[in-house]
Parts: C-alpha cells; sequence; structure tokens
C-alpha cells in the first residue's frame, strides 16, 4: 500500500463542536488541511470520521501517520 503524503510535520489544532462530524484527510493531498477535499479519489486512501464528544480544541495529525488517527500522536517527531 501507497504512504500518505506528509501533508505538515506538526499538527493542526481545531476548535470542533460536540456532536459535529470532522473528516479528517488520511491521503494528505487535500487543499484543505486537516480535513478532506475528495483529493483522496482514484487512490488507496478514504478520508476518516472524527465525531467531537465534547467542544473545545483537538489536534488533528498533520502527518497522515499517527497511530491515533486522525488525532495526533507525536509520530510526526519520529519522521525522517
Amino acid at each position: 500500500m501507497a504512504d500518505p503524503v506528509v501533508a505538515s510535520r506538526v499538527p493542526f489544532p481545531v476548535d470542533v463542536e460536540a456532536g459535529k462530524s470532522y473528516w479528517w484527510c488520511a491521503c494528505g493531498r487535500s487543499q484543505k488541511q486537516p480535513f478532506c477535499d475528495g483529493s483522496h479519489k482514484g487512490g488507496p486512501f478514504s478520508p476518516v470520521e472524527y465525531r467531537a464528544s465534547a467542544t473545545g480544541k483537538v489536534w488533528f495529525c498533520g502527518c497522515k501517520h499517527s497511530g491515533r488517527a486522525p488525532l495526533c500522536d507525536g509520530t510526526h517527531k519520529t519522521l525522517a
């Protein structure tokens, strides 16, 4: 399977609303990072839904390699 494009080497802070869904870009090609704009079509990736359980700030993964996708787990610190 192909690796996703590293969109950013730092996470994206986003204010989210409880109960609302956010569609995280898994391929790294979206021009609307960290969210999906359909750029994955025809490829091996699909967007990942994040449904906010509380209102507040969350950190969406920018490197697209997080083990906790769509949220950041610090993996960006270990990429070459």
